[in-house]
């Protein structure tokens, strides 16, 4: 029998990056009185990981819960909180978690309004019939603009095939820093307004309780006391602590297990409990093997729901074992067999990743949803401890109707200053951008919306940056496949490579600054083929950055003793992904990332390049 649980809503949050959403759910969990009055909390307390903290953004996708009051009718009701991704590439996680939730709050900047990443999550919140709560945050902005905004994203509702319900969405204004609501530009002192709106607008779950136990495994996560757990919503029935499952498999096996631990949320913690009932989202430990996307059901009548669907990758890059001269010397591990060990785990919870074996027993071929999806990926295993190399990303082709070769394309956003627009247009047009709309904005920049081939973002980033002197903001999501475009430029600048191994001393240093732009400071070790800078001339240039200047007997003007070298380019690791060539391979170690030639030997890779320019011919 089909029953609404009025005493639980189940919801995610979403938006665009640094638009409020973790600092929102802070202030959610504050004023529920999850934590003490005197414990201390820590700011964006659900970006829980280093990498999240450090970029700003949230990556892996937590679930949180509180329990607050119905003002109505004084009962206590349990909310459910999902924090997701505000980023494309991690579009994987917002697509299973929408598989839990009833409903979702989708927070918009009180200046900017909605942009891309908001545009690409509600997009999949409607596609599935979610109802949404718009919160427009930031109120205490000097330039926000609550009209415009509320205007501009009634319009991207339409724009994405919103249905009359969900078009008229409530809005509640909001201060998530100061934790203010309000039902108009004018706050109350407290959530309170946000609350009462989450209670009303968004539907409880209506389950059936007393058929069969059924639940979608949405996310895995590794717990040190209890190993692997599985996470998800029950879609029906009831589980038992301790109780006898049928795990469904994805490919339609049936393995039979128990659940040894049963949890549900409460505030940050996980909290055991003896049964739980459809419409909770529960934590169960204590399966071997579980992977995201299977089935728990009764073992009596093991019916299994449909899987979670995600969109294929559009970028793919090589992991290969560490091949450079510096092998071994600064990672933990770095065997063909640990890199596959960990690679093929990542997929146990990365459901948007691919990994492949290729020819080479030590390469491997991994697919994601972007570059900052792999870069991610690369980021976290140097911090484990591994070492290994990746190649330049590229973007995933696929045939289309009669056989017709398709790209990825991507629909860009760039807010921009009017000194530097005509650059970023010629730069975008240079790599097959379709400009769709440019308009200018009230703080005097201007906005441009792209349409640009995957392959031509490849690198693009860093050179808009340096165009727009650092103050350009860029966001990308996935357009769709279109016809191959023709003719596309690659990486203008080439590089500055060392063709002997040892320490750079100021004066070989200084021989390479001359041609252009170097990459490392004096007493760095290099190594024959290391990419140590880079030039605007048409050839890649080999020089000695080791050579030291020869003593004479002669007096030297203190000019000739002072040796003054600029200040090098420092990449990060998202940089440095970019900037590499086909040629070029990027070496990762827990200590440092070096850019290096396929080919290391100066000789060899000469007569390479000179075969292939006549091959051309």
């Amino acid at each position: 029998m089909l029953v609404k649980r009025k005493d639980l809503r189940n919801i995610a949050i979403i938006a665009h990056v640094d638009h409020g959403k973790t600092t929102l759910v802070d202030g959610l969990l504050k004023q529920a009185k999850i934590f003490r009055d005197n414990q201390h909390v820590a700011e964006r307390v659900m970006d829980s990981n280093d990498l999240e903290r450090e970029r700003g953004i949230t990556i892996l996708s937590k679930n949180t819960a509180i329990s607050i009051q119905n003002t109505e009718s004084g009962d206590m009701v349990k909310i459910n909180i999902v924090d997701t991704p505000g980023h494309a590439d991690f579009g994987g996680e917002v697509e299973r978690v929408m598989n839990m939730v009833d409903g979702v709050l989708i927070l918009v900047d009180a200046a900017e309004g909605p942009m891309p990443q908001t545009r690409f999550v509600l997009k999949k919140a409607l596609e599935i019939g979610h109802k949404a709560i718009v919160v427009i945050n930031k109120m205490d902005r000097k330039d926000a603009d609550p009209e415009r905004v509320l205007n501009d994203t009634f319009d991207l509702f339409i724009e994405l095939g919103a249905t009359e319900d969900q078009a008229n969405f409530p809005v509640v204004y909001a201060n998530a820093i100061t934790g203010q609501a309000g039902m108009t530009p004018a706050l109350e002192p407290n959530l309170q307004p946000l609350f009462n709106t989450i209670l009303r607008d968004i539907p409880a779950p209506v389950v059936d309780v007393d058929a069969p136990f059924q639940m979608l495994v949405a996310n895995i996560r590794y717990d040190e006391f209890l190993g692997v757990t599985a996470i998800g919503r029950i879609f029906s029935g009831k589980v038992l602590n301790g109780q006898r499952l049928a795990r469904l498999l994805v490919n339609g096996e049936t393995v039979y297990e128990q659940a040894k631990y049963l949890h549900v949320y409460q505030g940050l913690d996980r909290v055991e409990v003896n049964e739980a009932d459809a419409g909770d989202i529960v934590v169960i430990a204590g399966l071997t093997d579980i992977a995201i996307g299977e089935t728990l059901a009764d073992p009596e009548n093991p019916t299994a729901l449909p899987p979670i669907h995600v969109e294929e990758p559009t970028v793919k890059m090589t992991f290969g074992v560490n091949k450079s001269p510096f092998a071994g010397s600064e990672g933990k591990w770095g065997t063909s067999r640990k890199l596959r060990e960990r690679l093929f785990e990542e997929l146990r919870n990365n459901v948007a990743l691919r990994v492949e074996e290729t020819d080479d027993a030590d390469t491997f071929l991994v697919s994601g949803r972007g570059e900052l999806h792999l870069a991610i990926l690369i980021e976290t295993m140097r911090r484990e401890g591994y070492e290994f190399q990746v190649s330049r990303p590229e973007a995933i082709f696929i045939n289309g109707e009669n056989g017709k070769l398709l790209e990825p394309f991507e629909e860009v956003e760039i807010d921009t200053s009017q000194e530097t627009v005509g650059s970023v247009v010629e730069m975008l047009g240079l790599r097959r951008g379709q400009m769709s709309n440019m308009t200018n904005n009230k703080d005097g920049t201007v906005h441009l919306s792209y349409t640009v081939p995957t392959r031509g973002l490849l690198g693009f980033r860093y050179q808009f940056l340096t165009a727009t002197r650092g103050t350009g903001i860029m966001n990308t999501f996935f357009h769709g496949y279109l016809d191959l475009a023709p003719n596309l430029s690659s990486r203008g600048n080439v590089s500055i490579v060392a063709w002997e191994a040892g320490t750079a001393t100021t004066y070989g240093l200084k021989n390479a600054e001359e041609r252009g732009i170097l990459f490392i400071n004096p007493g760095t070790e290099v190594y024959e083929g290391m990419v140590v800078g880079e030039t605007a001339k048409a050839n890649e240039i080999a020089v000695n950055v080791c050579k030291k200047k020869h003593l004479t007997n002669m007096r030297q003007s203190n000019k000739d003793i002072e040796v003054r070298l600029k200040t090098p380019r420092t990449m990060s690791l998202d940089e440095a992904i970019e900037y590499l060539a086909e040629d070029e391979l990027l070496e990762v170690t827990p200590l440092a990332f070096r850019i290096r030639k396929r080919i290391m030997n100066t000789e060899k890779r000469g007569r390479h390049d000179k075969k292939a320019k006549e091959a051309l011919v």
